[in-house]
């Protein structure tokens, strides 16, 4: 099914995200193969697992407010993109990987209040605060992307656009990020599965 490019403004229906925990080991994701698993407690109380997904098409989308590459995005182009998203069923799901003190770095009240504030469309959004989920699926950037399809494979991991710094007259940017969705939603194969995606680098806290 193909999505359409609109940007609309509107209320945020979303779960802020409190911890994170995965499995002893994970291989590095891959495309093509099983996405990293994860299980996320909201801060409604909730538990989000990948397994509890399976079905559905999945976007997840590495966030932090201050960048101002997301800053541009969510001038109207994210918007849109989550509001289509939810339109064809896909869960699309922000992930804040931003260290206490960092650039980035909220609680999920505010995270909350941000949404709404920005008027984005999302169905949840996990607080990874130990940057366990980031480093599960080696996001370096924010914005990065990254797309799951109904059985729990990767299908795409970059950028979400090929156009880090648009001036008048450049072409229009290609899509990357909802080619993506699009062919995945369509049961096609996504004709770019990586791209170098582009941003702020994740502000992970300090391993040592």
């Amino acid at each position: 099914m193909k999505l359409s490019r609109r940007t609309f403004t509107l209320t945020a229906s979303l779960l802020a995200a409190g911890a994170l925990s995965f499995g002893a080991a994970h291989a590095q994701p891959v495309i093509g193969e099983r996405a990293p698993d994860f299980t996320a407690t909201t801060a409604t109380g909730e538990t989000v697992t990948l397994a509890d997904l399976a079905g559905q098409t999945v976007m997840l989308e590495w966030t932090n407010h201050d960048c101002p590459f997301v800053v541009r995005h969510y001038q109207g182009n994210m918007q849109g993109l989550q509001a289509d998203a939810a339109e064809n069923g896909v869960v699309w799901i922000q992930v804040i990987s931003s260290a206490p003190g960092e650039q980035g770095y909220v609680s999920a009240e505010r995270a909350l209040e941000l949404n709404e504030e920005r008027g984005a469309t999302v169905a949840h959004v996990f607080m990874d605060a130990p940057g366990t989920i980031g480093r599960a699926y080696e996001a370096r950037t924010t914005p990065q992307m990254y797309v799951i399809d109904a059985e729990g494979v990767l299908r795409y991991n970059g950028g979400i656009d090929d156009q880090p710094r648009p001036r008048a007259g450049d072409p229009e940017p290609i899509p990357y990020a909802l080619n993506a969705l699009t062919a995945v939603l369509a049961g096609e194969e996504v004709e770019l599965t990586e791209t170098a995606p582009y941003g702020c680098n994740v502000k992970y806290v300090d391993e040592a």
